[in-house]
């Protein structure tokens, strides 16, 4: 009996000694693995044209469709925001086509990047107030840093991940109807997103319903993508959906900060958990 619990003792003692050396040592290894990974993160969302200052560079996309070939154009990206626009649409009751451009003194902020981009700033600022010099008393400290990480992270995602459910009024009272020159004819609505790596232009045809149409007037509710025959009001009118164009192209970058998110989740996971072992081997808790 009194060697059974002179062993519990001496595991009791050696499991002690490893937990300080986890909160003294490994944590801090993590953070700086971290704060590494989530700075080259920052870096893609900031592509400075030259050194770490000035404007962020611009990009051209060609965007297509594997579906259609109704809309054809390219996408200016600079950091954050759309530069310019150049897009021709072939309408298809005539095969006219239509050139939409960007006004040359506008620009379009994507404010999934911006956002996406301020809760990496969030996360490296939490990881920073932590620095080597820090000594983590419990491991409760440490759960509580890895889930406010953790969190900022998973909203950097979503927001790449999940784009904006909209209406059609929605769409229609955007800003961004009113970047092109010239204005956007009546019965075009344009609207633009990032979806996962892939920056998305949809072009939606309007046409008017007659005040004695026989269709059941059911406005549309919110949606990323919206379909043929949806139908909302706008103004003194209302307008029915006739055809959907989207055309998309992938942006690395986004594809490389999407990467950087979840080995970053994966890491701070990967402590909770070795953080937690711990409190398995007593039956209170001991952090």
């Amino acid at each position: 009996m009194a060697t059974a619990m002179a062993a519990t003792a001496a595991e009791r003692t050696v499991l002690e000694e490893e937990f300080r050396w986890l909160l003294h040592a490994e944590v801090h290894a993590v953070l700086r693995q971290l704060q590494d990974i989530l700075k080259e993160a920052s870096l893609r969302f900031t592509l400075p044209g030259s050194g770490t200052e000035g404007p962020a560079k611009q990009e051209n996309f060609i965007l297509g469709s594997c579906s259609t070939d109704q809309v054809k154009g390219v996408l200016t990206l600079q950091g954050d925001a759309l530069s310019q626009a150049d897009v021709n649409l072939k309408m298809p009751r005539n095969n006219q086509l239509l050139h939409l451009a960007f006004r040359e003194d506008k620009q379009w902020k994507l404010q999934q990047i911006q956002d996406a981009r301020n809760h990496v700033s969030q996360a490296i600022y939490l990881l920073a107030n932590r620095d080597e010099n820090y000594q983590f008393k419990t491991g409760a400290e440490v759960l509580k840093l890895m889930d406010a990480v953790m969190l900022q992270l998973t909203r950097a995602r979503n927001r790449l991940t999940t784009p904006a459910t909209l209406t059609l009024p929605e769409i229609a009272a955007s800003g961004l109807t009113r970047m092109f020159a010239p204005s956007l004819p009546s019965d075009l609505l344009v609207n633009v997103y990032i979806n996962l790596n892939k920056l998305c232009l949809t072009v939606y045809q309007l046409h008017a319903l007659q005040p004695n149409s026989t269709k059941n007037f059911r406005p549309a509710g919110g949606s990323v993508l919206h379909s043929p025959g949806a139908m909302f009001e706008w103004g003194a009118q209302r307008l029915e959906v006739s055809h959907v164009h989207k055309v998309e192209c992938v942006v690395p970058w986004l594809n490389d900060a999407l990467v950087y998110f979840t080995v970053s989740l994966q890491l701070c996971q990967q402590l909770k958990d070795k953080i937690s072992v711990f409190s398995s081997y007593w039956s209170y808790r001991p952090f």
